[in-house]
């Protein structure tokens, strides 16, 4: 997949365009990128999505942002599996916010993207003060030669599919419904790095991965299936979160593969967490701390059969 930076250039080619913040790329975002690669393919246009670094809302309002559920690479590495050819990343900054509704469609879409065919969500708003709407969008498509399309929302069980129910289904630990939301289990992924090695010295090694997410959209004891390392994931247990005992300052994924001893620092790995066995806590001691993570290793290990 091509990744363009800003919108000073035009792409190569005509595009047929999904707009969004795809955080997280759930099933309501999977159906508008089904139709995108339908309209591409038979308009003959290259099947392309605008998104935007950072998140609008982290902009506008930083302590009151939402958790982000992907990082940048990990939404990329998601609308490259769904099938998207080109993504072009706005920085989301005060001259990108203080576009007028109609700046935004001549430059951006007009000027910058080629833009053929265009699918938003139905509530899809753009521009200074957010003006802008699907009215304004399909007029524009008259002037400029492209036609819009409004998707409705997507329902899992008779909830909307949205970023932020899949955000509350992980803050309430029920890794279930967030992977019913998603079609897939909830996955956070990234370089294997060198940590205190605590967990070796207590029989419990860990690969540690540096976490991007901030806030943290949850924390915890999760069993885990870790992918990258062989041909089928691999189970294990790990603890998303600060290591209060440890006096940890920064968050911090640690994932124990059960039965597994290779080194395998500098690789890149996928977590995917199935179940949550506990939430996060402080122990008096590290020997607690220690009996705890026995107690959930084995939790795991029955959660998987194992």
């Amino acid at each position: 997949m091509r990744v363009f930076r800003g919108h000073s250039r035009p792409v190569p080619a005509p595009v047929a365009l999904a707009v969004g913040n795809f955080d997280g790329v759930h099933l309501g975002h999977a159906e508008l990128l089904r139709r995108l690669a339908d309209a591409a393919s038979r308009r003959a246009l290259v099947p392309t999505v605008l998104s935007f670094e950072p998140h609008p809302r982290e902009f506008f309002a930083p302590d009151a942002a939402p958790a982000r559920l992907s990082t940048l690479r990990e939404k990329l590495e998601l609308l490259s599996e769904a099938g998207v050819e080109q993504t072009m990343i706005c920085p989301f900054n005060a001259a990108f916010a203080a576009l007028s509704a109609d700046e935004f469609i001549e430059q951006v879409l007009v000027g910058a993207l080629r833009v053929g065919h265009l699918i938003v969500g139905d509530d899809f708003r753009f521009g200074r003060g957010r003006t802008g709407d699907f009215a304004l969008l399909q007029a524009a498509g008259q002037r400029h030669g492209f036609t819009v399309e409004a998707m409705g929302s997507v329902t899992v069980d008779g909830e909307r599919v949205s970023s932020s129910g899949v955000r509350r289904a992980l803050a309430a630990g029920d890794m279930e419904r967030a992977a019913r939301l998603l079609g897939r289990p909830y996955v956070i992924d990234g370089q294997v790095v060198h940590g205190q090695k605590l967990g070796r010295q207590i029989g419990f090694a860990t690969a540690n991965l540096r976490i991007k997410h901030n806030p943290l959209p949850m924390t915890g004891v999760f069993a885990v299936e870790v992918g990258g390392l062989g041909e089928t994931p691999l189970p294990g247990v790990a603890n998303l979160g600060m290591r209060p005992t440890v006096g940890g300052t920064r968050p911090l994924l640690e994932a124990h593969l059960f039965d597994f001893a290779r080194d395998i620092y500098g690789a890149h790995i996928s977590v995917r967490f199935v179940h949550k066995l506990r939430d996060e806590q402080r122990f008096p001691n590290f020997d607690a701390l220690k009996a705890q993570i026995a107690a959930d290793a084995a939790a795991a290990r029955a959660f998987f059969k194992l």
